[in-house]
């Protein structure tokens, strides 16, 4: 099951996570919205499964009387985890085995840091989706993805290591590159808009800026 959770920050259009929801029309989701995430959710015509937060980001609380109230989890103001956290941990006990973060973009670096720092973690986001980016994590295995001509690549190492990349269609190539902790492969580009990256050993964090 796909898990998909919108949260607070600069989200894609509405047009975009239209045709995206329905490129996944045939595919077992969950769709769960952190706090004022339910903004973005249902300005593109989706009422979530569930809701997730101290809802102190809605532009109003009656985004939820339409809602059913026992799927709402309210949380308290001062708490240990973000409101992002606790809908990723949902979506983890739901039993989702990829999950996507749509939203996030833009305002507060830290709550930028917090999003980015679930990737280093055990069980990861899969996919993530800003206004301005598609962010991807890949461990150990190979992805290839089709966009503009020319489209910026940026790539970063996760966790523990060690690193090791190939990639096909980059203008740099990322084979050979010395992946230590701290480095990172910035403004690469996507020479004729297809490319592929491999992740050799280690996990890595893909960032493709959408023009």
């Amino acid at each position: 099951m796909l898990g998909i959770i919108f949260t607070g920050g600069e989200a894609p259009n509405t047009q975009f996570i239209k045709t995206l929801l329905e490129s996944l029309s045939q595919t077992d989701t969950l769709i769960i919205a952190a706090d004022s995430g339910l903004i973005a959710a249902q300005n593109a015509g989706v009422n979530p499964d569930w809701v997730i937060g101290d809802m102190d980001s809605l532009d109003t609380q009656s985004r939820l009387t339409a809602l059913p109230q026992e799927r709402i989890i309210r949380l308290q103001h001062d708490k240990d985890f973000t409101d992002t956290e606790m809908a990723f941990s949902l979506a983890v006990e739901k039993g989702c085995s990829q999950i996507w973060i749509i939203g996030g973009g833009g305002g507060r670096l830290d709550h930028l840091f917090g999003i980015r720092s679930l990737f280093e973690r055990e069980i990861f986001p899969n996919r993530w989706i800003t206004d301005t980016s598609d962010i991807y994590c890949i461990e150990v295995e190979q992805r290839e993805w089709k966009a503009e001509s020319g489209a910026v690549v940026s790539v970063f190492p996760l966790g523990d290591g060690p690193w090791e990349a190939e990639s096909e269609g980059l203008k740099w190539p990322l084979k050979g590159l010395p992946w230590n902790r701290g480095f990172f492969g910035l403004s690469n580009a996507a020479v004729n808009g297809e490319f592929s990256i491999s992740a050799i050993k280690g996990r890595f964090m893909i960032v493709l800026n959408r023009g």
